[in-house]
C-alpha cells in the first residue's frame, strides 16, 4: 500500500525535490502540495514545478480537508513550520519536520505538539549524517578523559542562513554530554592563549553552493581521528525525508528522530 504524502514548502528547492523523487517511489503518493497563501505558483501542478511533468496535485495554501494524508513533510521555514503543525495536530495528522533553524521557543512548541500527534524531528534528515551522530557518541564516550580535543567544522553554501548549523550544534551536545566539554568556543582570534581542556571549538564556512559538509575532529598528543561527512547534493535529505514518512505514517502520538528510522 502506497503511503500518501503532502509537502509542504512544495515550491522550494527542497520542496521540488521532494516532489520529483517522491513521484519516482512506487511506496509514496504526492497526495497535496502546500505553500504560501501568496506564492505566485499557487495553482499549477507541483509536478509542473518540479520538471516532472503533470501530477495532478496543485499547489494550495492548505492542505485539503477532502485529502487523505498519511504524513505531512515540512521542508520550509519556521514560521511555516508552526502554521502546518497546528493543523496536523487538530487533525492528528502525522509530521516529519525537516526545517532548520527554530529559536529554543520554537521547538519547544514543536515537543508539546508531540504530546497530540506523530512528530518526527531531525537537525538533519540525511541517513548517513543520524549514523554520523552514533559514531560520534561512541567515539566520545570511547575517548572521554583521554586527553583529546575537540574541533568542529562545518562548510555550508553562501545562502545558508543559520550558523553554526543545526547538524553543528547537535554533534557537539552529543560530545558534551558523553566528555563533560563545558563550552563552545565559536571560531578563535588575538592572543587566546592556550586552548583549554574543557571546550569545542566550532568553525562555520560559508560559499559557493556548498551543500553541507562536517568534520568532528578528536586530537590528541601524536594522534588524530577525523569523521567526515560530505554531500553532494540535496537529495540525500529529500530522500531521508521520504524514508521519514513512510516510517512515521501510522504511528501513534509522540517524538520520533531518525535513529528509529534507521532502527539505532
Amino acid at each position: 500500500m502506497k503511503t500518501n504524502i503532502a509537502i509542504n514548502g512544495a515550491c522550494g528547492r527542497m520542496g521540488q525535490r521532494l516532489v520529483a523523487l517522491a513521484s519516482e517511489d512506487p511506496h509514496l503518493h504526492i497526495v497535496a502540495a502546500v505553500d504560501s497563501p501568496n506564492h505566485p505558483s499557487l495553482g499549477r501542478d507541483v509536478g509542473e514545478i518540479s520538471g516532472v511533468g503533470t501530477l495532478g496535485v496543485p499547489v494550495t495554501g492548505e492542505i485539503p480537508l477532502s485529502t487523505r494524508v498519511d504524513c505531512v513533510i515540512d521542508f520550509s521555514v519556521p514560521i511555516a513550520t508552526l502554521k502546518i503543525m497546528q493543523v496536523c495536530v487538530d487533525r492528528k495528522l502525522p509530521l516529519v519536520v525537516a526545517t532548520t533553524g527554530f529559536e529554543a521557543e520554537q521547538k519547544y512548541e514543536i515537543a508539546a505538539a508531540a504530546h497530540h500527534t506523530a512528530v518526527l524531528f531531525s537537525p538533519s534528515m540525511s541517513l548517513v549524517v543520524n549514523l554520523l551522530f552514533k559514531l560520534t557518541k561512541l567515539t566520545a564516550q570511547t575517548l572521554a578523559g583521554k586527553g583529546f580535543d575537540v574541533e568542529i567544522i562545518e562548510r555550508h553554501h553562501r545562502f545558508k542562513k543559520d550558523s553554526p548549523s543545526g547538524t553543528a550544534a547537535q554533534f557537539a551536545k552529543i560530545i558534551q554530554d558523553e566528555m563533560q566539554q563545558k563550552r563552545v568556543l565559536h571560531g578563535r582570534e588575538g592572543i587566546v592563549g592556550e586552548r583549554p581542556v574543557d571546550e569545542i571549538g566550532m568553525h562555520a564556512v560559508r560559499g559557493g553552493d556548498n551543500v553541507g559538509e562536517h568534520t568532528i575532529i578528536f586530537s590528541a598528543l601524536g594522534e588524530t581521528l577525523e569523521l567526515v561527512h560530505k554531500g553532494y547534493s540535496r537529495d540525500s535529505y529529500a530522500r531521508g525525508a521520504l524514508e521519514a514518512a513512510k516510517y512515521l505514517a501510522g504511528k501513534g502520538a509522540g517524538m520520533y528522530t531518525m535513529s528509529d528510522v534507521l532502527g539505532l
